[in-house]
């Protein structure tokens, strides 16, 4: 009979292997904005412990074209009348992440917030900008539900295992308030990405799992939580990079992630127990991923690639310490008001 702990091996197996496998595909296949399939890989392999049949991903494909074509009818908007459309994302975001909280889909839920901040960032400066950006997305799913059903094939998920815990549904009020506090951690990277969208979208993606965090991260925690997730990935990134220098190949890429995602997922999946959540797991995996992308498009373009990181790492940190700030500021008002009455 297996025991409860073969599961989660499969699944740390998986989502490692998963995600080396697509971000290897995705860079050798020059894909537009390339951390974003193996990020997408994460989330899908986080969250889905079955697999994905291919008419299933093909829907989900056509479901991002949708929820991230949203963005586009608010170009136009935040071209002339900026201050209305800043003020309508912020709304959107408010419902799309109150949507999620309340038991709606939460790949819909992410994929709306993504296609509000990151395809109506960039048509503000460029309308083909925010078309490529969606062609990226669609892309990158694609190769996405690819990675994660050969991955399933490759350590599929014992018949006996015990379904995933459906998440219980928030009331109203709790569900507006997390909502709330997730669109104002995601606004402000918004805000900055309008300055420059093509230098910033990497900040925009990083926004997105810190609101996704937020809504799972109590008060007292949030700074270890977000904080402490960030300056990990930070850190593990600088690893990576110093140990992809030794030998500069896409097969010891593929190989250097699929080490550094089991050890990751050891944790994620509670093998090696520690006192951290799952939540901050996942958002060390997501910033090693997003910060290495970008490392690598940075050393192909011929920039520095140290002088870029340091400015990333550090809007990172800032927008990290914001979410904290806004989950500490809001809860506290949040109990005054509940002492109150």
């Amino acid at each position: 009979m297996p025991t409860e702990r073969e599961p989660r091996s499969q699944r740390a197996l998986r989502l490692a292997s998963g995600t080396a496998l697509c971000l290897a595909a995705s860079f050798g296949l020059n894909l537009p904005i390339p951390f974003l399939a193996p990020l997408l890989t994460l989330f899908l392999l986080a969250s889905l412990n079955r697999p994905l049949p291919l008419k299933a991903g093909l829907g989900l494909a056509l479901m991002v074209m949708l929820t991230t074509g949203s963005g586009l009818l608010l170009i136009p908007l935040l071209r002339y009348a900026p201050l209305s459309g800043v003020l309508l994302v912020g709304l959107c975001l408010f419902l799309a992440f109150r949507y999620g909280l309340r038991g709606g889909n939460p790949l819909v839920a992410t994929f709306l917030v993504v296609g509000l901040t990151l395809i109506s960032a960039a048509g503000t400066t460029d309308f083909g900008l925010a078309v490529m950006v969606i062609g990226a997305l669609v892309k990158g799913l694609l190769l996405a539900v690819l990675a994660v059903m050969l991955s399933h094939w490759l350590f599929p998920e014992p018949a006996n295992a015990p379904a995933t815990p459906v998440p219980a549904k928030l009331a109203p009020a709790e569900a507006g308030w997390i909502a709330l506090r997730a669109a104002l951690v995601v606004l402000p990277a918004f805000l900055l990405a309008l300055i420059d969208p093509a230098s910033y979208l990497p900040i925009i993606m990083k926004s997105v799992s810190l609101g996704q965090q937020s809504c799972t991260t109590k008060a007292r925690d949030a700074g270890r939580e977000l904080l402490g997730s960030t300056l990990l990935g930070g850190l593990l990134a600088i690893l990576f990079w110093c140990a992809l220098s030794l030998f500069v190949q896409l097969w010891m890429f593929f190989l250097w992630m699929l080490l550094f995602g089991l050890l990751v997922a050891r944790k994620l999946y509670a093998l090696s127990p520690t006192r951290q959540s799952p939540g901050f797991w996942l958002n060390t995996q997501a910033t090693l991923i997003i910060l290495l992308g970008q490392s690598v498009q940075d050393s192909a373009a011929g920039k520095d690639v140290y002088s870029a990181f340091a400015v990333r790492m550090g809007l990172f940190i800032a927008v990290t310490l914001y979410a904290c700030l806004m989950v500490h500021l809001l809860d506290q008002r949040r109990r005054v008001r509940q002492h109150a009455r």
